[in-house]
């Protein structure tokens, strides 16, 4: 299981509208709770976010680097890693 910083639950809440039409999460904690719940991940290189999204199914062989980061289910985080969330 991902261990989620604050700089990475800050980053979900601030960025939530992305994936989702309306908020699922209003506090660290509850971030928290919903990350987990989903089996959200965190992932070092694009590279690594590539292989994961094409183990969950979906097809990013012809997505390039900059569309794969602007993914709804990507969020860049402040450390260089990403956070892929599986809604």
């Amino acid at each position: 299981m991902a261990e989620f910083t604050n700089e990475c639950l800050d980053t979900f809440l601030e960025n939530q509208d992305r994936l989702f039409d309306e908020p699922v999460a209003d506090t660290r904690e509850e971030a928290e709770a919903f990350l987990e719940d989903c089996m959200a991940e965190i992932a070092d290189t694009l590279d690594d976010v590539r292989d994961y999204l094409e183990e969950l199914g979906m097809d990013v062989a012809d997505m390039s680097d900059e569309e794969l980061e602007d993914a709804s289910e990507v969020f860049a985080l402040p450390d260089g890693r990403y956070l892929v969330v599986d809604a």
